[in-house]
């Protein structure tokens, strides 16, 4: 098999790119990072050290949403993560960046934050990442009205790769607002999609590693 994916099952940005592989029921070896060798593996092949990191033969792909885009190339299946019409498309990317930007890079922030020595840490940086997500919240509640199913409309799309493991670790960090019910209902159709929950259950044991206390009710 050529395709290979180095990741680590509790990486939100992971999961991302495995809810795009289940999804189209893409066959790949999954070459975990705990496994021995495999981290020394990826910085390899992609010296910066992040992941996911995509193989594909020679081929070698960091970054989630590239990595979603070559396998919606190269190796397409029944759910199409990207639309035909170059508008469409479009709207999918920009919603892509906005879960991205402004919804996972403040949880991250939180959660960072968390891991320093209490004398190192940055309670004002904090405190701004979870304003952020709360704004984040808000327009997602607008944009929700227009009765959209999935963050693009009727259709799963690349952004709801994102928003699957993006939502599910914020509403841990900064929990979505009771009165933004859209939200919280598009969350739970993200976590009931069979992608996503598999995604989750392969990420359970590794629940200690949340150093804000992960929540039972997920």
């Amino acid at each position: 098999m050529s395709l290979a994916l180095y990741a680590h099952p509790f990486s939100s940005y992971c999961q991302k790119v495995l809810v795009a592989l289940y999804e189209n029921q893409v066959r790949f070896e999954y070459r975990h990072l705990e496994a021995p060798g495999n981290m020394d593996a990826l910085r390899a092949r992609w010296p910066i050290g992040r992941f996911p990191l995509l193989v594909d033969g020679e081929r070698s792909l960091p970054e989630a949403s590239a990595i979603i885009e070559y396998l919606h190339l190269r190796h397409p299946g029944p759910v199409p993560l990207l639309p035909g019409d170059p508008l469409q498309a479009l709207e999918v990317r920009f919603l892509d960046r906005f879960f991205d930007n402004y919804v996972s890079t403040p949880q991250q922030k939180v959660v960072l934050d968390a891991l320093r020595p209490e004398g190192q840490r940055d309670p004002q940086g904090v405190a701004e990442a979870r304003r952020l997500l709360e704004t984040s919240y808000a327009w997602l509640e607008r944009h929700l009205a227009d009765g959209r199913t999935w963050a693009a409309g009727a259709h799963f799309s690349l952004a709801d790769c994102g928003a699957a493991p993006f939502l599910f670790y914020a509403d841990w960090t900064q929990p979505i607002p009771p009165g933004c019910t859209r939200v919280q209902a598009y969350r739970a159709r993200l976590l009931a999609r069979p992608s996503m929950r598999r995604a989750v259950d392969e990420a359970r044991p590794y629940r200690h590693y949340f150093p804000l206390g992960a929540p039972d009710r997920d």
